[in-house]
């Protein structure tokens, strides 16, 4: 049962054998009851303003043009505010900077040690040495 219309009667339509037939293969690719998706198909084209007599690809095809053109507005602000505003302020910031530069101070490095020679801690002992 159609949730919400349990306790509704039913009323026949005259409708042509054919198109009964498509409509009742439509409703099992659905999976809706008849009623139900015929309520969904008027719901459909009052929701979106739309006749079944009008194509729906102008419409789509000027939405898509008038979303396009929104977007090359919203570019054209951003050229504008890098141009105008963004562009100008780093310029101000870096002359600042370059002219509050601190002096440069000498890096402290690490102090050199003087080098140790090597010394020997292991020496290789002969057969001969045995008597030292």
């Amino acid at each position: 049962m159609d949730k919400g219309y349990e306790k509704e009667g039913f009323v026949t339509f005259k409708i042509k054998i054919s198109v009964a037939i498509r409509f009742r293969r439509f409703c099992k690719k659905m999976s809706e009851s008849q009623s139900m998706a015929l309520l969904l198909m008027i719901a459909f084209f009052e929701e979106n303003g739309i006749s079944p007599h009008e194509a729906i690809g102008p419409k789509m095809q000027t939405l898509e043009s008038l979303i396009k053109k929104r977007i090359n507005g919203v570019i054209a602000i951003m050229k504008d505010i890098e141009k105008n505003q963004t562009k100008p302020t780093v310029a101000m910031m870096q002359s600042l900077f370059e002219q509050a530069e601190p002096s440069k101070k000498n890096l402290i490095l690490e102090k050199e040690l003087p080098e140790e020679k090597s010394k020997v801690r292991f020496v290789e002992r002969l057969e001969n040495d045995d008597e030292l």
